[in-house]
Protein backbone atom coordinates (compact mmCIF):
# COMPACT_ATOMS: atom_id res chain seq x y z
CA UNK A 1 0.00 0.00 0.00
CA UNK A 2 1.23 3.18 -0.79
CA UNK A 3 0.91 6.63 0.91
CA UNK A 4 -1.35 7.73 -1.48
CA UNK A 5 -3.53 4.89 -1.12
CA UNK A 6 -3.05 5.02 2.67
CA UNK A 7 -4.61 8.51 2.94
CA UNK A 8 -7.38 7.84 0.48
CA UNK A 9 -8.41 4.63 2.52
CA UNK A 10 -8.41 6.99 5.79
CA UNK A 11 -10.59 9.33 4.21
CA UNK A 12 -13.03 7.17 2.92
CA UNK A 13 -13.34 4.66 5.88
CA UNK A 14 -12.98 7.68 8.58
CA UNK A 15 -14.07 11.17 6.24
CA UNK A 16 -11.08 13.73 6.13
CA UNK A 17 -11.09 15.62 9.40
CA UNK A 18 -11.96 12.70 11.68
CA UNK A 19 -9.57 10.36 9.71
CA UNK A 20 -6.19 13.15 10.46
CA UNK A 21 -7.57 13.72 14.06
CA UNK A 22 -6.82 9.49 14.06
CA UNK A 23 -4.09 9.40 12.74
CA UNK A 24 -2.83 12.20 15.34
CA UNK A 25 -4.40 11.01 18.62
CA UNK A 26 -5.11 7.48 18.48
CA UNK A 27 -2.74 5.53 20.47
CA UNK A 28 -2.23 2.43 18.50
CA UNK A 29 -0.63 -0.38 20.71
CA UNK A 30 -0.13 -3.23 17.98
CA UNK A 31 2.39 -0.26 16.88
CA UNK A 32 4.88 0.52 19.66
CA UNK A 33 2.26 2.67 21.59
CA UNK A 34 2.46 4.91 18.76
CA UNK A 35 -0.10 7.14 17.00
CA UNK A 36 -0.56 6.35 13.03
CA UNK A 37 1.38 9.67 12.28
CA UNK A 38 4.58 8.48 14.70
CA UNK A 39 4.53 5.27 13.58
CA UNK A 40 4.39 6.55 9.58
CA UNK A 41 7.60 8.90 10.55
CA UNK A 42 9.28 5.78 11.92
CA UNK A 43 9.28 4.13 8.68
CA UNK A 44 6.03 1.88 9.82
CA UNK A 45 4.61 0.84 5.92
CA UNK A 46 1.21 2.46 5.62
CA UNK A 47 -0.19 -1.28 5.40
CA UNK A 48 0.67 -1.87 8.84
CA UNK A 49 -0.39 1.14 10.65
CA UNK A 50 -3.82 0.84 8.12
CA UNK A 51 -4.42 -2.63 9.89
CA UNK A 52 -3.53 -1.42 13.48
CA UNK A 53 -6.03 1.47 13.05
CA UNK A 54 -8.86 -0.34 11.48
CA UNK A 55 -7.87 -3.26 14.36
CA UNK A 56 -8.17 -0.50 17.46
CA UNK A 57 -11.41 1.14 15.30
CA UNK A 58 -13.21 -1.99 14.95
CA UNK A 59 -13.54 -1.81 11.13
CA UNK A 60 -15.39 -4.47 9.92
CA UNK A 61 -12.84 -7.34 7.82
CA UNK A 62 -14.57 -6.14 4.89
CA UNK A 63 -13.48 -2.79 4.18
CA UNK A 64 -10.15 -3.58 5.58
CA UNK A 65 -8.46 -4.78 2.10
CA UNK A 66 -10.41 -2.62 -0.93
CA UNK A 67 -10.01 0.43 0.49
CA UNK A 68 -7.38 2.90 -1.26
CA UNK A 69 -6.44 0.01 -3.62
CA UNK A 70 -7.59 -1.01 -7.09
CA UNK A 71 -9.78 -3.88 -7.33
CA UNK A 72 -7.93 -7.00 -7.17
CA UNK A 73 -7.69 -9.25 -10.51
CA UNK A 74 -9.96 -11.87 -11.35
Amino acid sequence: MKLSEFRLAVAEEFGEAYGRSLLRDLVLPALANRTGDEALEAGTAPRAVWLALCEETDVPLSHRHGAGLREPRR
